[in-house]
This record gives structure tokens, sequence and C-alpha cells, in this order.
């Protein structure tokens, strides 16, 4: 057996394992420790219900407001981009779907290879753009922290990976493969410690600011 598949193997079974593990067990902690914080009871008579504004705004908030577009179109519509170009090379590329399938038993229909392809080309760009802003927007630079230019590295090297393996630019096949699965894998390691946990919380903060304003009878 080769290096290179010795190291696929290994990637995708072991190694594969102690980052579910990691990820699993360490989101979990981090939604206990969210919910346990708990908050203030509040004694108001409620003036309106809490579920149906807490859910607007989750929606609303999604969509950026006209004044923060006018005041950072370029944070706007190049965060969109890279968001949903992520999320499709991710959830509509057949061979992640496969692996969705093995792993939690549920499959949907995916799209064309090389609509995923562009796809995931247009996120790389979008993602060296946000990078060559930061650094050279002179607020954004001083306020980045480290932690910040790692969660952009990771990202960056699951995508690049990936397109990588897909177009067969690095040799032999099987260590493409491993590097783009084993960077998927830090991610998802990192995921529960680091500032990628807003995919998960940043729904819940959401939901509960609006059901805050809700229950006061005020809109979001």
């Amino acid at each position: 057996m080769s290096g290179a598949m010795g190291f696929l193997l290994w990637v995708k079974g072991p190694m594969f394992n102690i980052a579910l593990a990691i990820f699993a067990i360490g989101l979990i902690a981090r939604l206990v420790e969210i919910f346990l914080l708990g908050r203030a009871p509040n004694y108001a008579e409620p003036r309106a219900g809490e579920w149906g504004p807490g859910l607007r705004t989750m929606l609303s908030r999604t969509i950026a407001d006209p004044g923060t577009f006018k005041r950072a179109p370029f944070n706007v519509v190049v965060g969109w981009v890279w968001h949903i170009g992520f999320l499709i090379a991710l959830l509509l590329f057949i061979p992640h779907i496969e692996l969705f399938k093995g792993v939690l038993g549920l499959y949907w229909p995916g799209l064309p290879n090389p609509v995923v392809d562009l796809v995931t080309a247009v996120t790389l760009i979008t993602l060296l753009a946000t990078l060559v802003h930061r650094l050279w927007h002179p607020v954004k630079r001083r306020i980045s922290t480290t932690e910040d230019y790692l969660v952009w590295t990771i990202v960056f090297m699951v995508v690049l990976t990936g397109y990588l393996a897909y177009h067969r630019l690095v040799e032999p096949y099987p260590l493409a493969l491993g590097m783009h699965i084993l960077s998927a894998e830090l991610m998802l390691i990192m995921l529960p410690f680091t500032k990628l946990t807003h995919i998960f919380t940043a729904f819940i903060a959401r939901w509960y600011n609006g059901a805050a304003f809700g229950r006061k009878g005020v809109q979001s």
C-alpha cells in the first residue's frame, strides 16, 4: 500500500471518527453552556407572543438592511457570495451528498458537477477578496485577531483542496483527496471552539432578540 493511499484510508477512517466525536461533543457542550446561561426573569406582562417575532427576526436579520448595504456594500455582497457558494459546494455536490447519506441516512438531489465547479471557483475568488480587503482596510486590519485569520485559512483550505482534488491538480490523487478530507475534519474540530460556531448560534441569537422585542410589542 502506498503512503498516499494509507494516508487517505487514515483520514477516511480513524481521523474521521475522531473529528466527528470532537465536533459532536464540543458543539453539544457549547450549546448547553449557552442555554444554561438562561436569562433574567421578565415579570412584565407580555404584550405579544415570542415565537412569531422570533422566527420573523431570524429571517429578516439574515438579509442586510438598506443602511448596512449602503455603509458596507462590499461586505454584504462578497459575504453573501462566498457563504452561498460554500453551502452549494457542501450540500449540492453529489459525492458530498453520498457522504451525508452514509453518515446520516439523508439524501437529496444534487447539482451537475460543472455547476458546482464553477461555484467553487467563484467562492475561492471571493474568499481571497475578503482577505485582501481585511488586510487593506485599516479598521478591519486593526480589529482582526489571530482567530479571524485561522478561521479564514481553514475555510479557504477546505474549498481549495476540494477544487484541487476535483481537477486532479495534485498527484497522486489519493493524496489530494486525503488533503481535502483532512481539511474538512480540521474544520469540524475547530467549529465548536471558534467563531465558526456562529453557523449554529447566529440563528439562536436572532430568535432570542426577536422574541424579546415581540414580548414587548416592539417590531425588531
